[in-house]
């Protein structure tokens, strides 16, 4: 599969997801902060780009990095389609290192869920805070445990339009909240009138709200917040995303 045929598949995977609620979450989390004029963002895990850009158009310095080179090519095709200049890097976020010190980090749509061990997450969070500025925001978001248990957990999505369709199944990871997604998607060849099938497995997990923070509060950050589901309140029962904001000691 080109890098085109899979960018599209996630882009058309991800179209409905609230890009822009995220920027507004940002947004009034630096201003309650008071982190004022053109931040230094650094978007972790950017995959496509869409976030990087979304934010680069509303005047922050942004860098993106992420450990797929062919997803990195797509998010420097679209910034460079929308005149936006946007250095982006090769790196997996548990390994991140050399990029400078930021206002603001960010590991948004749950991508901090993608990492497979305590200790891949624990190494994430002390590779931030090394390039964290001193009065510098850490802001993440995780799927609950609710979400992965009894949202995807042994259900089925799909999609079905005339150029692309797909199947989604999701059974419980080996680790205890965890899942594995298996994905089929149906892309019409316009040249044949015929679909062609990719498949991707896709691995999640996540962890109790307390075991984030003790593993922030270790690695040097002061937690100032736990919210879900993009507002201000503190996660319930049914809270399906989880937000962590945090900066140095």
């Amino acid at each position: 599969m080109s890098y085109e045929q899979f960018a599209y598949l996630y882009d058309e995977l991800m179209k409905d997801a609230p890009y822009d609620e995220w920027v507004q979450f940002v947004k009034e989390i630096l201003v309650k902060y008071d982190i004022k004029g053109a931040p230094r963002l650094l978007d972790l895990a950017c995959g496509t780009g869409e976030l990087s850009v979304r934010f680069a158009k509303e005047g922050f310095q942004v860098s993106g990095v992420d450990l797929s080179e062919d997803m990195l090519a797509v998010a420097q095709a679209k910034a460079e389609d929308e005149g936006i200049r946007i250095p982006f890097f090769l790196q997996n976020m548990v390994d991140l290192e050399g990029q400078g010190q930021f206002d603001v980090i960010g590991i948004f749509c749950d991508s901090l869920n993608y990492l497979r061990t305590d200790e891949e997450v624990i190494a994430t969070f002390a590779n931030v805070i090394e390039h964290l500025d001193d009065n510098g925001i850490f802001i993440f978001d995780v799927h609950s445990i609710y979400k992965i248990t009894q949202v995807f957990i042994n259900q089925t999505f799909s999609l079905n339009e005339e150029d692309v369709s797909y199947i989604w199944n999701s059974f419980p990871g080996e680790h205890p909240n965890s899942v594995e997604h298996e994905l089929s998607f149906f892309v019409l060849d316009e040249r044949t009138g015929k679909y062609d099938r990719f498949d991707e497995l896709h691995f999640q997990r996540t962890y109790p709200i307390q075991q984030y923070i003790n593993w922030l509060e270790a690695a040097g950050f002061e937690v100032l917040e736990v919210a879900a589901d993009f507002e201000h309140t503190k996660p319930q029962t049914h809270s399906e995303r989880i937000f962590f904001v945090a900066k140095r000691k």
